[in-house]
Parts: structure tokens; sequence; C-alpha cells
């Protein structure tokens, strides 16, 4: 999303010229009133309608929802029959979750093939909404030669069927539909879902199972595959059949190690409850569509795409909980902290899923610098079950953010003894974070032994790699074996700028200058705004003795907002220059002089950059890799390259 900032400077730019196109002068006397209206970022009727137009396209490209809505609006004012503002008011509005507007622009532009999809998706989801079904199923067209739009229309006129009394109709429809190799996944699961509601209960945990029974298929829709899990153990459960929900949790959790909502759903079924059977209507199913092609698709560059998705689902089915906590990630990633933690305040309590929107909700308002707050509510929640290692996970995060490195090295190192004396695989985070509270704190052996047991656990995990070899070149002990991690580390992960710059600067320490000039120039490449990888790169050049270039480097590092410990050393550098070259650590140097010190500097990657910010997986990240949603939810998945070429 760092794209925004070539907007903002567009918007800029384009602003001077937009004062003269509403007809204003921007000279003399006037100069005044043209900066004021530059500060207030909005007169769109003393800006006429480009002015309008180019400030709602900023705001889109900000996803700044509101103000778009806002300023087409705006331009709509100007320019009534304007199609191409209509259009991007219509999704706009569907974005945000005003869906009732939204749907009048749908009306107009139905049949305007630039937009006919959304907006005959959007007129069904109204349909479906006021129990039109037969309407609604005549809205979308399900031979559409786009895969995604034909599984959306098939699925969702499979389930308008349903709703008007043709449910072995639509079960056919679902069950013979045939495209690429990721379809399973989802006709699976809707088949299971209808034959569930249709009171097919044999049927229903057929296609569950063999949906569960192939995780690769899974893999293309995590969140799909987790909720077939849920479905047929409580269909089990209600059964009676306490032994085959509980062997359905335990594939998903194969499937998806530490997911929390299979762990509160367990606890209820082992309690002998009754889990509430999920899709049981024609809007819960066609929610449930927009739902999980919404969440195969959540990665980045299809967030408009999934938020609109994602919002019809929830116009069709507001209290579901999985909808709600997708749609709070989401906001969340594009900045609107505020608005995501109204929509995990939204959670029902007696979901599954209220656990983990009460995370996120904490961590939402870290975001947001309410630290206290944040901090207060996590370690109620630790209080509260003092089991849930996400809990600890969360407050470490937001303790990472305060440099409170004696509380953060304490909750790590009680989350490690509430796991026991057998951890797991997906336990490794907890000991990687306690290596990074102990290093800060120069408790160098304890941190070390932290870092050893992390690869232990999860040997070719790259975050660790990078940080334990990174350290130990920095302090001068074992220094092949250092090097051996870090390239270990390139390689895994060879698209990384930070981990790729902790390579060329770990070879800038031992005096191997050329070397890291080759290694930054491509951490440059990969991470062209970062100001510590430009600084370290500048380092390097002028070390080689190319000291245009090096001072080129420094000056890109002081105009991407470096951190404060850094700007007062990039500045002596422009001005000074570099001091004569300091003894390089020796290469072939493998000792450990001064390991066991408990007093030694703290190995920082970077000279003072923060870890998170070196490649080093932070906290708040780390909580993905520790089942904090299913596995690969977030990423990009089987079918994204047909997203990506028909979008």
């Amino acid at each position: 999303m760092r794209r925004n900032l070539k907007a903002r400077f567009a918007a800029s730019v384009a602003l001077g010229v937009i004062l003269t196109l509403g007809g204003a002068v921007v000279s003399g006397e006037s100069r005044a009133e043209a900066a004021t209206a530059q500060e207030q970022e909005t007169q769109p009727n003393f800006l006429g309608f480009a002015g309008a137009y180019l400030a709602a396209r900023t705001a889109d490209v900000d996803n700044d929802t509101s103000r778009a809505i806002e300023f087409y609006s705006k331009a709509l004012e100007f320019d009534p029959k304007n199609v191409e503002v209509k259009q991007r008011l219509m999704v706009a509005l569907f974005s945000g979750g005003r869906f009732a507007e939204g749907a009048v622009l749908a009306r107009e532009l139905k049949d305007d093939p630039a937009v006919a999809q959304i907006s005959r998706l959007a007129l069904m989801v109204e349909a479906t909404s006021k129990r039109e079904y037969r309407k609604a199923a005549s809205l979308l067209d399900p031979d559409d030669s786009n895969p995604i739009d034909r599984l959306l229309n098939t699925l969702m006129k499979a389930w308008a069927q349903f709703g008007y009394g043709e449910g072995d109709a639509a079960l056919a429809s679902i069950t013979s539909l045939e495209g690429p190799p990721w379809y399973p996944v989802f006709t699976r699961y809707h088949a299971g879902a209808m034959a569930q509601a249709m009171g097919k209960k044999a049927e229903a945990r057929q296609h569950f199972t063999d949906l569960i029974a192939d995780p690769q298929s899974g893999a293309a829709a995590p969140d799909t595959y987790i909720r077939a899990v849920m479905a047929l153990a409580g269909l089990e459960a209600r059964e009676g059949n306490k032994r085959a929900a509980l062997d359905a949790l335990a594939a998903g959790e194969e499937f998806s190690p530490g997911y929390a909502p299979l762990a509160a759903l367990g606890q209820l079924i082992e309690s002998d409850g009754k889990p509430e059977p999920g899709v049981m209507t024609a809007q819960q199913g066609a929610a449930a569509v927009l739902f999980t092609l919404g969440s195969a698709l959540n990665r980045e560059g299809a967030e408009e795409t999934v938020a609109v998705y994602l919002q019809f689902a929830r116009t069709l089915d507001p209290q579901n909980a999985a909808t709600l906590v997708i749609l709070g990630g989401l906001t969340e990633r594009l900045g609107k902290p505020e608005e995501a933690i109204k929509l995990y305040e939204t959670v029902p309590e007696t979901s599954p899923m209220r656990r983990v929107s009460e995370l996120q909700l904490g961590l939402a308002l870290a975001d947001l610098g309410r630290n206290g707050e944040a901090k207060d509510h996590l370690k109620a929640l630790i209080a509260s079950d003092p089991k849930d290692i996400r809990s600890y996970l969360a407050y470490g995060s937001v303790l990472s953010q305060d440099k409170d490195y004696v509380e953060m090295a304490l909750t790590y190192e009680t989350a490690i003894s509430v796991v026991g004396p057998v951890p797991t695989r997906n336990d490794w985070n907890l000991f990687f974070q306690a290596g990074i509270a102990n290093e800060r704190l120069k408790r160098w052996p304890k941190a070390e032994a932290h870092f050893k047991r992390a690869l232990e656990l999860f040997p070719d995990q790259p975050q660790v790699m990078n940080y334990l070899g990174y350290s130990w070149i920095d302090m001068n002990i074992n220094l092949e074996e250092g090097m051996d991690l870090i390239r270990a580390a390139v390689d895994l992960r060879p698209n990384d700028g930070y981990i790729v710059d902790s390579l060329g600067w770990a070879h800038y320490r031992l005096g191997q200058y050329e070397d890291a000039v080759r290694e930054l120039e491509r951490a440059v490449e990969l991470k062209p705004a970062d100001p510590t990888i430009n600084d370290h790169l500048g380092d390097a050049y002028w070390r080689v003795g190319r000291e245009l270039e090096a001072t080129f480097q420094w000056k890109r590092a002081l105009s991407n907002d470096p951190p404060e410990d850094l700007l007062p050393e990039i500045e002596r550098k422009l001005s000074e220059g570099m001091p004569d070259e300091e003894k390089a650590v020796p290469a072939t140097a493998n000792g450990t002089d001064d390991a066991d010190r408990d007093d030694q500097p703290a190995a920082i990657p970077g000279d003072g950059a923060d870890a998170d910010k070196k490649g080093f997986l932070a906290p708040a990240e780390a909580l993905k890799q520790h089942a904090w949603v299913p596995a690969g939810s977030s990423e990009a998945t089987a079918i994204s390259p047909e997203f990506d070429a028909e979008n």
C-alpha cells in the first residue's frame, strides 16, 4: 500500500492545477486563500468538477473511502451524467459498507459492461435480503467465462434456488460444476452446507469429509477448509458422535495448528455442548459464498474486491463472526484501526471467534497509539485464560513497541512455562521473542539459548537464522557459522530486502566492502524507500571510494523519514563524510571472546535499526504464524492467477 506516497505527491502537484481549473487564479492576493484551501484539503464548491474528481481519486488511492464518497458525490453535482464517476462512487459505497446507497447506483448501472458483474451481484444481494429468490436467481450468468465469476454466480444462483424450494436442482448444479483444480474446495463446502440445510445429513457428511480429506485443495482457500472442518464437527456433535467430531477437529488442527476457533469449538464439544448449525438459510448460504471467495482472495492488491465481497456478506448475515473478524483485519491493513475496532466489538460474545476479535482489538488500540489501553485490555485477556498463548504474544507485541524489554522478557518466559517442557514447532516464536527481549537487555547467554531453542523447534526459520547469525557477527564470534545462517536465510527469502540487507551489512562488518556493495544494492532494489538500507549502502559506497554515490544514498535515506537515532548520524556523514576506516572484524575469527558476558553491548542489527525493521519478525506479524488465522489465508492463493488476469 506504499503507493499512497506517490499518490500524495501527485495530488500535491495537481492541487495547484485544480485551483486554476476551478476558476481561481493563484497569484497575488489570492495566494493566502489558496493556501487555506490546500490546508483544509477540500473546497469542492471552489474547485469545481476537476478538483472534486481528482480529490476523490486521491482519497481512493489512499483508501480513504469516506472522503472518496464525499468527493465523488460532489463531482456528480457538477456533472450528473458522468458514468465513470458513478462507477467509482458505487464501488466506494459498497466497500465502505453503505449498501443501500450503492444499490441505487447499481440499478442504474446494471447493463454497463464495465461494472455489470458487480452491479448485478449487488442487486442479487438486495433481492436475497428481501427473500425475492426467483428474482435473485435471474440476475447473474452462471456461464460467465471468468472462472471466479462463473463459480461465484453458480453458487449464488444455487442458494437462490434453494431459497425458493428447488434444493435438489440447486445441489446438482453445485456438484456438477467443473473448472480449475481449486474449484472443489468451494463446491464441496457449499454442497455440504446445502445438504445439511436440507436435512440430508449423510450427504452433507460425505461432502465435508471429501473436502477435509484433501488438504492440498484446501490450501487454495484455508478459511473455507477450516469452515468445513467446523461444520462437520458441529454436525457430528449434534448427532451425538463426539469421537467423530473430535476427529474432524484433529484434521483441522493438523491443517492449521493452534487455530483459536478450533480450540474453542473443541472445548464446547468436550463438555458435551451442541454447536449451532452454521448455514441454514438461503441468505446465510449466499453470505457464505461471498465470504469464501472474499477470504480466498484476501491479499495485497485485491483489497477493494475483498472489501466489497465481505461487505455484501455482512449485508446478508450481519452477525457472522468470521466475516466480521476478516473484514476487521482488512480494515486494519488499510490503515483504519478505528473502524476495525468497531467491527471487532460487534463479534457475538458466544462465537468461537470472539477471543480472536478481542486480541485483534487490543492490537488495533496499540496501532492508534493507545498503548496503555491496549496493555490493560490484553493483560485482562491473559488473566481470563492464562493458558491462551496468543494473549502473551499480543501483549508482548505492545511491550515491544514501548521498548519495555524487562516486561517483554518476563511475558514470553511466562508463556514458555505455560507451554510446558515439550513445546512444539508452533511455539518457536515464543522463544524467538524471548531471545530478542533478552538480547536488548544485554543478557546474551540467555538470548542465545532462546534463539537456538527456536531453531531446534523450527530449523529453517529465516527470521531466527538472520537474527542469530547477525548477532554473532556483530559480536565477533562464530563468524563462519553466522554467515552460513544469514546466507541460508537469504536463500529461503531471496526477495526479503531486510534479510538481504543483513547479509550485506554482515559483509560490511567483516570488512568485505565489495561484497557488501553487491548485496546492499540488491537490498535497496527490494526496499528502495527504507532509510536504514539506503544508509548502509551509502556507508559501503564510501568504503570502496564511491563517495559521490555514498552522498546520494545518505540524502535518499534522509528523505525517507529515518528513525530518530539514525537521523543525526546521517546528517553528520553528509557534512563530514566518514572517518578513516576502523579495523574490520577479522574474517577468519571464530572465537567466543566475551560471549558469556551479560554486560556486553546488545547486538542490535543495522546500527540501531529496530528489529522489526530489519527483517526480524515483529511480534504483531508473528501472531499470524501462531495460528492467529488459518495458515495461508492472507497470502496469494491458487486462484490468484485468474484474479490477476481478469481483474
